[in-house]
């Protein structure tokens, strides 16, 4: 097959780290790709939101099936173009992906359907933001109802933060239309997990848990992120858990959508809060994780390809997947400044070295190549360092082994990464 893999983060360069070694895959090209991808696929220079380029580019190259990575094409509509070129994709509709691209969308399905999630109340208006939240008080959750890069979700602390969150939404505008309406929610008590399942509009397929962390700081202190650590598999996603999580939150979710005429076909990432209630959804990503993929990618003992193109094609519930039992964790190198602004071009050393150590794998999350053969940085998340081991706690030690062997005064991590599970 022919394959074409849109975007160019970890995410993408663990998927084509991936699809390139499935015994289906003759070709494989990546849109725009890294300078990391570029070692396991052909890289072409198509921006991910330039879909007319895209689907000229997938037609002209007799593409057959299309891995869409970042959520900005899919709630653009990419699959839905695709599509009408006769080309195979996995990943949601338009319609579908409104799950990502309106958290608003998202809570009133769950309160029609019964999925449980946290309270939660809809504002355009700042002043009637203000007032429920004068009522309610906090802490409190105020959430930019649009795509924000992940960026536009403030846990508030204080009455302060929240009015802060508010402000800047609403009346700032620093999210641009993304921030034109806000969902405040209630603050949930609990220990965050990432759950995956794939999903071909009718049936879904659990794949492992993880766990993210969101803080730039150790401790989980400062702003919130993309993501500077995952690992897996997670201590808190036990069987029982997970057989709660799909029973009560992926399975309705499939069925509400269904029900809704928006078929949901692709990876469905709940992003959960374990309660002393139970498993409640804080929110629905609707492509696969970054930097949670990675470190799944990384356990996974079989081919993932089929798997994709089940979902894109219907049979998921005559799969089944394999996982080794090693644990694998994943420490996000980034330029410094990151989550606020940051410089980009500096050059990155020792990396040729830090990936040969033992049990040690290293995908490009925001680089470029320079002159003779160098690796610049290119972004704010700009590596992903990742270890695989017995434990949760050797994989932890042979990532920082990694980070330590690499040379680039320029970038910062977190220390603390998987210190839950360690703790455990």
């Amino acid at each position: 097959m022919r394959i074409l893999v849109v975007g160019s983060g970890g995410r993408e360069h663990a998927l084509c780290w991936a699809i390139a070694a499935s015994p289906l895959c003759d070709r494989l090209f990546c849109a725009p790709g890294n300078a990391g991808i570029a070692a396991v696929a052909e890289c072409v220079p198509i921006d991910q939101m330039d879909l007319d380029a895209l689907v000229r580019f997938a037609k002209a190259q007799a593409v057959d099936f299309v891995v869409v990575g970042p959520e900005a094409p899919l709630v653009a509509g990419l699959v839905d173009r695709l599509a009408e070129a006769g080309i195979k994709a996995f990943g949601p509709s338009a319609a579908a992906a409104v799950l990502e691209g309106s958290k608003g969308y998202l809570k009133d399905l769950c309160a029609k359907y019964g999925i449980p999630t946290a309270a939660y109340r809809r504002f355009r208006d700042a002043g009637a933001a203000r007032a429920y939240l004068y009522e309610v008080g906090a802490p409190i959750v105020i959430k930019a109802d649009g795509l924000a890069a992940g960026k536009g979700v403030t846990v508030a602390m204080t009455q302060d933060e929240a009015e802060a969150a508010i402000a800047a939404a609403l009346e700032q505008g620093v999210f641009g239309a993304a921030g034109a309406e806000l969902v405040i929610e209630e603050f949930m008590e609990g220990e965050e997990l990432s759950f995956f399942a794939l999903s071909d509009g009718s049936h879904a397929l659990p794949l492992a848990s993880a766990q993210d962390h969101k803080r730039v700081g150790d401790g989980d202190t400062g702003p919130n992120t993309g993501g500077m650590g995952a690992y897996s598999p997670c201590p808190l996603g036990t069987p029982e858990l997970h057989q709660r999580v799909m029973e009560e939150i992926i399975k309705p979710t499939v069925a509400a959508m269904q029900a809704e005429g928006r078929p949901f076909k692709g990876v469905l990432y709940a992003g959960l809060m374990i309660t002393e209630e139970g498993p409640k959804l804080i929110e629905y990503n609707v492509r696969f994780g970054d930097p949670e993929t990675q470190v799944l990618l990384l356990r996974l003992k079989s081919d993932i390809l089929p798997a994709l193109l089940a979902s894109a094609e219907g049979g998921l519930d005559h799969m089944d997947l394999r996982w080794k039992d090693e644990s694998a964790l994943l420490v996000v190198m980034a330029a410094k400044g990151y989550p606020g602004s940051y410089a980009k071009g500096s050059e990155i050393r020792g990396l040729e070295a830090a990936g040969k150590l033992p049990g040690v794998e290293i995908f490009h999350a925001g680089t470029r190549p320079g002159p003779e053969g160098r690796v610049l940085s290119h972004g704010g998340r700009v590596l992903n360092v990742c270890g695989v081991g017995a434990t949760t706690a050797e994989a932890q030690a042979r990532a920082y082994a990694a980070v330590d062997a690499i040379d680039w005064p320029e970038g910062f991590c977190r220390r603390d990464i998987g210190w839950r599970a360690v703790e455990r």
